[in-house]
């Protein structure tokens, strides 16, 4: 343990102290507000690829995910080939699911849809959300009511790897939800939060 770590006394949500990766992800991103549509299809994508895995295995693979898919713009992956496929499922750095990939192009697909017809991915997933932060006290659950629905309509939209508790996962990260631990030192930071704005580290 380094003297950093030992100096650092803050309680957070179990989850985020089994790596130094995850304890910065829990302290600067999760669940923080975020109304920008591509990065909102970003994160809803990366959890896909996370499905039957672990949420670190990402966190790993983040930089290469977003060099292997184009920073994970919309209109660039919407346009991917056979050929762009195989380039990735030749990516040893990446997640190489087939099916995950597929699903991925196909993600933009219908997000460049939707934008073409003028309908906004945040406003369409935070109209479903309530159009405002839950504030979730008590158990955290696997999945809910909204995040059933979101899945629901997401599905009927054609995208895959949308179930309900990876849906609700994504809410989480998204903070659609505020899951922070009642103990969290996060949890009244993130409700302070405005408008997707990140504090910065030591202002917590």
């Amino acid at each position: 343990m380094t003297a950093d770590q030992k100096k650092d006394t803050k309680q957070r949500c179990r989850w985020a102290e089994s790596d130094p990766l995850m304890r910065e992800y829990h302290d600067q991103e999760w669940g923080v507000p975020e109304y920008d549509s591509r990065v909102l299809w970003e994160l809803l994508m990366l959890e896909g690829f996370q499905a039957g895995l672990s949420w670190l295995v990402v966190l790993r693979k983040r930089d290469a995910f977003q060099a292997s898919f184009r920073r994970f713009d919309p209109a660039k992956v919407a346009r991917f080939t056979e050929d762009d496929i195989q380039r990735l499922l030749d990516e040893p750095r990446i997640i190489r699911s087939r099916a995950k990939i597929e699903a991925t192009i196909k993600g933009a697909q219908i997000f460049m849809e939707m934008k073409k017809s003028g309908e906004d991915f945040a406003s369409f997933l935070w109209g479903i959300a309530g159009n405002k932060p839950i504030q979730n006290s008590g158990p955290v659950p696997a999945e809910t009511e909204i995040s059933a629905e979101m899945s629901k309509q997401l599905k009927k939209r054609g995208f895959k790897f949308v179930g309900p508790v990876i849906v609700y996962a994504f809410m989480q990260a998204a903070g659609m939800v505020n899951d922070h631990s009642e103990s969290c030192f996060r949890r009244k930071a993130v409700i302070r939060l405005k408008h997707g704005t990140l504090l910065k580290p030591g202002k917590q």
